[in-house]
């Protein structure tokens, strides 16, 4: 369903939330630039199927002029109109979104992040900013390179494309020279979003090992 939330700044936003409301741990679901679209709320619906209470903030409420939990589509109209919305919120925002909805989702034991793309990237800048979240795992989160050299307070696993046209490799290089002790997966025959069924961009293959690397890694009793 569909929520209201305000953040510590009195921004208020809309966000998605599934799951048993009695589930021990809760899961931040960050979008790629499309908002939270069909394609977010199904990852959402997947992690609320294995038991989790889980939470997509629309990152985009807080540009001027953005309709409440605004969705694009993947044609290049959409596209550019999400690339032009990233640009106008920093991440230091973005966090007070994410901060308030981990908030929202209650009384779970622990609280994850994920997030695709530009939720990606954020996800590893949680990892690193906030006290909030147990693990992270960052699905081809492009930017990421620019702090590779910041320190998580927490495990963190990554996720990348070897024939990603937006995130070269050299990029992942570097992240892997700045963090050795990170599990940093890449998988050689996937692009960008590889994960988003439904479209060219989908590699069944990584996309399904990439699930199972992350629910293990979120299943880990260690966390």
């Amino acid at each position: 369903m569909d929520i209201t939330l305000a953040a510590a700044d009195g921004h208020t936003f809309t966000a998605y939330l599934c799951g048993p409301e009695d589930a021990r741990t809760g899961i931040v679901v960050l979008p790629e630039i499309f908002g939270i679209n069909a394609h977010i709320r199904q990852m959402a619906d997947r992690f609320a199927a294995r038991g989790y209470r889980v939470i997509c903030p629309s990152l985009f409420d807080r540009a001027a002029g953005s309709e409440p939990g605004l969705q694009l589509g993947y044609d290049p109209m959409g596209r550019d109109q999400g690339l032009a919305l990233r640009k106008t919120i920093s991440d230091e925002d973005a966090l007070l979104d994410i901060e308030a909805a981990a908030a929202a989702l209650g009384g779970q034991s622990a609280c994850l992040v994920t997030g695709y793309c530009w939720g990606g990237y954020l996800s590893w800048r949680a990892a690193c900013l906030s006290d909030t979240f147990a693990a992270a795992s960052c699905w081809y989160g492009g930017g990421i390179v620019r702090h590779c050299h910041d320190t998580p307070r927490i495990p963190v696993q990554m996720h990348f494309g070897g024939q990603d046209g937006s995130i070269p490799m050299s990029d992942v290089q570097a992240i892997q020279a700045a963090q050795p002790g990170l599990p940093i997966h890449v998988y050689p025959e996937a692009g960008h979003a590889f994960g988003r069924e439904g479209t060219t961009a989908y590699h069944p293959a990584s996309a399904a090992l990439a699930w199972e690397r992350t629910l293990a890694f979120f299943a880990d009793p260690r966390l």
